[in-house]
Order: structure tokens, then sequence, then C-alpha cells
């Protein structure tokens, strides 16, 4: 049976307690079971991601694959669907699927992703043209986007109540307008739904391939706030913070062929998230002290910069 990386393992049951200890004391049967299934045998060591193990695997007569198998969550159900839809078309392959087992057989990619690329302007233009290529009509069943705006109107409205925060009301003015004129009325088309350089690895089919989607129904423009915000740790080191944040989005926007406008609005309602989330939980580099009080002082005046026309 596989061995489970201990970071792995540490991680998912800080985040999901008893259940996921309950699912890690299951996990390597759950893969010796699919291999046997599927007819593959390990072929390298065992990799993860935030929410799954990854193992490489030799298909026995069909070359190289892997084996991923998440932890049950909901985020996760629609990522088969969406790899399902693109058959391939900037993003990894679907070989199998096991939805009931959140598992499936995928294309072997590079363990290489865009993020450690060093040129930003080639990491947004990256970005933006796999976005484009994802951007097709999207099937029945996948999420809609749009069926979450009275919830982010929601949480907007109880984070500025609950919590001490130095955001302008034109900037929450700002972020409560873009739910209300882009967030209810969005596109019918499929998107990644958290593509970042991370989740964009070398490959040898393409260049670069997506994985990791969350298989939403929406405006592809949203994604371009996910990419600004992966990029925040770049971002901090910038010597003209505005300089370099519409560099971002002019190159992404030209890119993916989207209205550059929209673009900066899903990014501002990222940041003003990211502002009040770090405010309730922390970040992952940072949960407490004097580092989180940093990251979301940088968050709101990421916020208050994309708030002002570009």
């Amino acid at each position: 049976m596989i061995g489970i990386p201990g970071a792995f393992a540490r991680s998912t049951i800080e985040r999901e307690g008893e259940p996921g200890a309950a699912w890690l004391a299951e996990l390597p049967r759950i893969v010796d079971e699919l291999l046997g299934r599927w007819g593959c045998v390990p072929d390298g060591e065992v990799m993860h991601g935030g929410v799954g193990v990854i193992v490489p695997v030799w298909r026995r007569g069909g070359g190289t694959a892997v084996l991923k198998v998440s932890f049950p969550h909901p985020g996760n159900v629609h990522e088969p669907d969406a790899f399902t839809a693109w058959g391939g078309r900037g993003a990894v392959l679907l070989h199998k699927r096991d939805d009931a087992r959140f598992a499936m057989l995928l294309e072997r990619v590079q363990t290489s992703t865009l993020a450690e690329v060093e040129d930003g302007d080639e990491i947004a233009t990256v970005a933006g043209r796999i976005n484009r290529r994802l951007a097709i009509p999207a099937p029945p069943g996948l999420p809609r986007l749009w069926e979450q705006a009275d919830t982010w109107e929601e949480h907007l409205c109880k984070d500025a109540e609950e919590l001490t925060h130095t955001l302008s009301r034109q900037v929450m003015d700002a972020a409560m307008a873009t739910v209300r004129e882009l967030g209810r009325v969005q596109p019918d088309v499929l998107i990644h739904g958290d593509l970042h350089a991370r989740n964009i690895l070398r490959a040898d089919r393409e260049p670069w391939l997506a994985v990791d989607p969350k298989g939403y129904a929406g405006d592809p423009a949203y994604d371009g706030g996910t990419l600004l915000r992966s990029r925040a740790l770049t971002l901090l080191e910038a010597d003209d913070l505005r300089t370099a944040v519409h560099r971002i989005l002019d190159v992404f926007a030209e890119a993916a062929e989207l209205d550059r406008e929209r673009v900066q609005r899903w990014a501002q309602f990222h940041a003003v998230q990211a502002a009040f989330w770090g405010r309730r939980h922390g970040f992952r580099i940072a949960r407490s002290g004097s580092r989180l009080d940093w990251l979301t002082d940088f968050a709101d005046r990421l916020a208050e910069l994309l708030t002002e026309r570009s």
C-alpha cells in the first residue's frame, strides 16, 4: 500500500478533524482498489496538493498517468465534469473517474508550475490564454456563480459591520456594485474558478495545462481576480504597487480577450473578500500576529488601489 505524506496527513487532520483522520485511514486501501480496477501500478513518489494525493502510475498497455484521490468535499464535486467538458482543451485529460471516491485518473504532466516562471508578463499571458481556451459553453449541472451573489452580498455586509477594518465607503460600495451588477447576471460559460499560477503546469502535449478546476459556470473575468490574488507575495516586493498591479491586469485581460474594466472590478471584489477573510480566519502563511496584520493591511491597500479607475 502507498504511504501518505506526513505533511498532507497533518494538514488534513488540522482542517477536517475526525472525518479527515478517518478518511486518511482508508486512503491506502482506496488507492489500492482503484489501481487494481483501472489496471495501473505506482510509478513514482506519492505527491499531494491541498486536499488530495497524486500517485504517478503506469497504465498497463497505456502509458503514464496520475491517480488523484481527494478528500470528499462539495468544492471538489465538479472537477471531473469540467475536465470532461474541456476534453483536453487547455487542461489535463481525464481518463477515468470514480465520483463516489472523489477519484480521477488523469493525464500526467510535469511537476513544474507557472509560478516558478520569473517573468511576470509571461505568467499573466499564459494564464490569460489558458483562461480564454477554457471559456466554453457550460454543460448543465454545474454550479452557477450567479447563485452565490446573495451570499456574497450578505457576507460583505456582515463583515463590514462586525469586523474592525480600514476599508473606505468607496471601496465597499465598489465591491457591492460588482456583486449586484456583474455577480447576479453572468455568462453561461465554463470557467476554472481557481485559476492561478500554481494550478497551471508544464506539459508535453501542450506547453501548459490547467489542473484543479472548481468547474463553475460564470464570468471568465472572475478568474482575473484569482490570478491577481495569487500574485500577492510578488506584489509585496514591487517598487511601484500601482504599476505592478495594473500591468498584471492589462496583460491578463489582453491575453484572455476580456474587458479590462470587468477584470479589474472582479479583482477588487476578490481583494475585499481577502481583506475580510484574513481578519476572520488568517491566511495560510500567517494565522496571527504582526505578519497577519501586515498582510491584512496590504489587502486593504490592494482593494483601495483597485477601486481607482485604471
